[in-house]
Order: structure tokens, then C-alpha cells, then sequence
């Protein structure tokens, strides 16, 4: 599979040790993580065409990513 862009290691490169402790320790953390992915994945796969969607949709799918992203750094800083 190509490089999907956002991946949170990329995204959060100096918190790469921080995300696998609290990937192991907080449920809540670890759910977050995986719904994170899970969207980003299906971006990618509608930006590459492998299976489009519509504007509406993609606008969609791009706002949860994003607010799953806030929370997921919101829950790295104070860890």
C-alpha cells in the first residue's frame, strides 16, 4: 500500500512514544486511535479513486478526522 498522508506518526512525530503508551493504557485513547485510522483510510481511498465519494461526503469524513485529531493531541498534551 502507498504512504497514506495524515497518519499520525507523521502528524505527531515527537509524540510517537507518548501515542503507543496511551494506545496501551486508555481505552478511550486507544478507540480514538483506531477511529482516527479508519476514517483516514477511507479518505484516502476516495481521494485515489479506489472507492469515490461524493463532495458532501468527503467533506464529512475530512471534519470527523479532524476533530478526532483535536482530541487525540488534545489528549496527548496532558498526558
Amino acid at each position: 500500500m502507498s504512504n497514506t498522508p495524515h497518519e499520525l506518526a507523521e502528524e505527531f512525530p515527537e509524540h510517537v512514544a507518548k501515542m503507543h503508551a496511551l494506545k496501551t493504557g486508555d481505552a478511550h485513547f486507544a478507540k480514538l486511535f483506531e477511529d482516527y485510522h479508519e476514517v483516514n483510510r477511507a479518505i484516502h481511498r476516495a481521494e485515489t479513486d479506489v472507492e469515490p465519494v461524493g463532495d458532501a461526503h468527503m467533506e464529512t469524513m475530512r471534519k470527523k478526522r479532524m476533530v478526532l485529531k483535536d482530541e487525540i493531541y488534545g489528549m496527548l498534551m496532558r498526558a
